[in-house]
């Protein structure tokens, strides 16, 4: 039996791809309706068959809904749901999938009608591939949905429970947790490593002038590099709105990073062995402890084929 009879995904990339996919393959919604401000995705979507309506408009797409996910750019999410507002039926639930909650949130809830339920959230899953063609069914298995709840009415509590009843249909573990708190958590596991990969890639990128040249950086790429360099592929507008909307969190971590890093070169610099084998030991164990709670392989290579 499906959690929703009827579910809209506004925006079809990834993550709004992967959500169709896997609520039409594990039969969590009986009817499943898309819509993308791109023309063409449009078209492609009805090309790869993977829901049952395609929309020409936001608002005809979450017509009768009962849950609607909105899966685009983090910063277009408050104007989507303003398109998409006039469609929405008494009593939808009216959620997305942005890596950041508090900006996201206060959009959301001024953009919907007051008739329905904001639930924001956020799913812990991807790759660094994006668009329609991207997306695959067991993306959110045995991955993590984060829900931030913004009431304990009964009624909202409900809308809440049937949120975490779709995405456990597609798979996933699902968390409560305040707004702000999420986007501190995930400025320190998600935010600020991209941010890194993208700086350290780049500095890669611009070591020519000190005769390394790029072709001499991709033919001897160590494993470390090579993973940075996959996170760094992520798409490059949606990372730009998570940096921008969850600025003041990500500039609390930076600087706390800035700052073990200065000590770290400070161990470097005056030859502190212990020092530097004390922390790869205590992250070691980090390391270990992700892959102990499911969220990692343990195989050589990360999992990953060697090509």
């Amino acid at each position: 039996m499906s959690v929703v009879e009827k579910l809209a995904v506004i925006g079809c990339g990834l993550i709004g791809g992967s959500i169709v996919r896997a609520a039409r393959e594990k039969g969590a919604a009986g009817q499943v309706a898309v819509y993308d401000r791109s023309p063409e995705v449009r078209a492609r979507v009805r090309e790869l068959g993977i829901a049952d309506i395609v929309a020409d408009s936001a608002a005809e797409a979450v017509a009768d809904a009962d849950l609607v996910i909105f899966a685009a750019p983090p910063a277009a999410i408050g104007e989507a749901v303003r398109e998409a507002a006039p469609g929405l039926k008494a009593g939808a639930i009216v959620s997305d999938v942005g890596s950041v909650k508090s900006a996201i949130a206060t959009a959301m809830k001024k953009a919907a009608p007051k008739t329905t339920f904001v639930v924001p959230a956020h799913p812990i899953a991807g790759t660094e591939q994006s668009g329609p063609d991207a997306g695959f069914a067991s993306l959110f298995e045995n991955r993590w949905l984060i829900a931030c709840p913004l009431s304990d009415d009964a009624a909202y509590m409900q809308a809440v429970e049937t949120l975490s009843d779709f995405w456990h249909a597609l798979g996933s573990n699902v968390e409560l947790m305040d707004a702000r708190h999420h986007d501190l958590v995930l400025a320190v596991t998600s935010h600020l490593p991209h941010l890194i990969a993208y700086n350290i890639v780049g500095t890669a990128a611009d070591l020519e002038e000190s005769d390394v040249t790029e072709g001499e950086v991709m033919k001897y790429s160590a494993g470390g590099f090579r993973d940075f360099t996959r996170i760094a592929a992520s798409d490059p507008v949606m990372w730009r709105d998570v940096f921008l909307l969850n600025k003041d969190a990500v500039l609390e971590i930076l600087g706390r990073f800035t700052e073990d890093l200065q000590a770290l070169s400070r161990s470097i610099r005056r030859g502190e062995g212990d020092k530097l084998e004390a922390l790869f030991t205590r992250t070691r164990a980090i390391r270990r402890g992700i892959i102990a709670a499911g969220q990692e392989s343990a195989e050589p290579n990360f999992g990953r084929n060697r090509k």
